[in-house]
């Protein structure tokens, strides 16, 4: 009848009939499914900040494709090298010893399920890690159930990656045998010829066609984000506002975070509401890339609009080298105008259509050459102001947005010949004088929050109390950096590949998990991974630092009638703006 199973034939046999009709099919490297499996258990480690299941299983599942990988070539080194070295009474031991042909079965049947079960086993686990790390941050712990759908997607992640692989692989051979048997030509010569072809057109596609197209198609798609309003960002009429009319910025050109940033600022009416006394229009200036031909010229423009609105009248002037698509973060803007009374006036410009994670990879040098031409062109028309009567002069960066300010400043003299304060905020591990001021630091000071020339210039801080360590003289003009032990963007470094970071050697940070620990290469994919999760946790983790800005700004420039009841209540003002552009943007 049909459907029914053979007479005769037991269901065990069915079974194993199947399995081999399966591995005769998918035809996998069982040495590369343990090492796959060895490297899949890596990926679920504890790390620095939590993931959700989604992302974890595509982590887990790229993690263990490079271990299938690995293990295919520990397999095929030992076969083509070693094995022929072996004395032949070794050999010959082995080849009698080999597996019957069930017991062979049975073992790779052993090994598929024990890869399976054990990776459902380490992501329980890892759930547990997780739940660990998400109380230290104060999130919702995850479930163990919802974190073994991991292991799915994990697995379809494998199956995609290995699939391209044998894709490419028939496409050698294919090559070969239309050399050898079409063309006449020797297979001894085909076959690296075949590989030459294939690594040619492999490392022209990806490396340049491919490249040079990814960031052209993506200058391209987000020239066109670029172009995007948010409904809540309104072109301002105050003319302290690059954008509006008055401004020689015209509001089309500032680029979609330009326009947010001149539209979504404290007026002098709320800042008044908040601290109770008099203030002024806090003035906001800021050149898109589409606002002059080239870098020099949007820079000039910067500070010809800090002429237009009689910025150099002001307080503080403070110079921003902005993020990818030219984001400044509103908080730490607010901060300073607030702290001020609004008598204050923030320069910046974009230098990129891309996000920050492209323009680290391919904008670095532009975010280095606005930062450069902005700071010094700024400081060269604040230079010809009467001493007695300039303005307060200060740098902000964040993220990338350090770095390119940075470049403006050959060391620690620099910065104290051309302004009167620096705050840099969650700076990359690649930073210069980042790099090199905390290699230097004193000895005993942690790598997290080290201390450097006993804090008389410089000083690290993950909070407030931080910046009153330690207790000795710190002299003007500051330099603060606000940097968070679990913050993977100041972490990261290729060094991470083959050398163990002080900061895992020494004691962790508070919001730093214990259980993790320092293994090559996989803590370098661990903190990799971990960068694109950076901002996905609560203000005071990882690259999210919320109200510490105000502090970072309290001790680089102070004004003269700062008090706690005011820095409460402006502290309590910019949790509020910050919940409103959460909502609105």
């Amino acid at each position: 009848m049909t459907g029914e199973p053979p007479r005769g034939r037991s269901f065990g046999a069915q079974v194993a009939e199947a399995l081999r009709a399966a591995d005769r099919a998918v035809r996998p490297n069982y040495v590369g499914v343990v090492v796959g499996a060895i490297f899949f258990a890596w990926s679920v480690s504890p790390s620095l900040v939590p993931r959700e299941w989604m992302f974890q299983g595509l982590v887990s599942g790229i993690s263990a494709v490079i271990g299938y990988g690995v293990g295919c070539v520990l397999e095929w080194v030992v076969r083509r090298w070693v094995w022929p070295l072996l004395p032949e009474p070794a050999t010959e031991w082995l080849l009698r010893w080999r597996l019957s042909d069930r017991a062979r079965e049975i073992t790779k049947l052993v090994i598929m399920v024990g890869a399976a079960v054990g990776a459902a086993a380490i992501l329980a686990r890892s759930a547990r890690w997780q739940r660990d790390l998400e109380v230290l941050m104060g999130m919702k712990p995850t479930t163990t159930s919802s974190y073994l759908r991991a292991e799915l997607l994990a697995a379809a992640t494998v199956a995609l990656v290995i699939g391209a692989y044998r894709a490419v692989r028939w496409l050698l051979r294919w090559i070969i045998r239309v050399l050898n048997i079409d063309w006449r030509i020797p297979r001894a010569i085909a076959a690296p010829g075949a590989v030459v072809v294939v690594l040619v057109l492999a490392v022209l596609l990806f490396q340049g066609v491919l490249a040079k197209a990814f960031f052209s198609v993506a200058n391209s798609a987000f020239s066109v984000r670029n172009g995007h309003t948010s409904a809540s960002a309104v072109q301002p009429t105050l003319a302290e506002r690059s954008g509006s009319p008055e401004s020689l910025a015209p509001w089309k050109t500032l680029g979609s975070e330009g326009r947010w940033f001149v539209s979504y600022a404290p007026t002098a009416e709320r800042i008044t509401q908040v601290t109770g006394r008099p203030a002024r229009e806090p003035i906001r200036a800021y050149a898109g890339l589409e606002s002059a031909p080239t870098a020099e010229d949007v820079a000039n423009l910067v500070v010809r609009e800090l002429d237009r609105t009689h910025a150099w009248d002001r307080q503080v002037v403070v110079v921003v080298t902005t993020t990818g698509t030219g984001w400044v973060d509103s908080t730490t803007a607010a901060a300073i105008e607030y702290m001020y009374g609004g008598d204050s006036a923030i320069a910046a410009t974009q230098y990129s259509y891309l996000p920050s994670v492209l323009s680290f990879l391919s904008d670095k040098q532009k975010a280095a050459d606005a930062g450069r031409l902005l700071v010094h062109a700024v400081h060269e028309r604040w230079a010809t102001l009467p001493p007695e009567h300039r303005p307060k002069l200060l740098v902000y960066g964040e993220s990338l947005g350090s770095q390119g300010s940075e470049a403006a400043f050959t060391g620690l003299d620099d910065i104290r010949t051309l302004v009167d304060g620096v705050l840099w905020v969650g700076p990359p591990n690649s930073n210069r004088l980042w790099s090199q001021l905390t290699e230097r630091r004193d000895p005993g000071t942690p790598e997290i929050l080290p201390i450097y020339a006993d804090g008389l210039i410089v000083r690290f801080a993950a909070d407030a109390e931080n910046l009153n360590r330690p207790d000795r003289q710190w002299i003007s003009p500051r330099v603060v950096y606000l940097q968070h032990a679990s913050d993977p963007i100041v972490w990261w470094s290729p060094d991470l590949l083959f050398t163990q970071p002080d900061w895992l050697k020494e004691p962790r940070g508070a919001d730093v998990s214990r259980s993790m620990r320092w293994w090559p290469i996989v803590t370098f994919w661990q903190v990799s991974a971990d960068m694109a999760h950076a901002q996905k946790v609560p203000s005071g983790h990882g690259h999210r630092y919320g109200t510490l800005c105000l502090d970072g700004w309290v001790a680089v420039a102070q004004p003269a009638d700062w008090n706690p009841d005011l820095a409460g209540r402006i502290r309590q003002a910019l949790d509020e703006d910050i919940d409103w552009e959460y909502a609105h943007k």
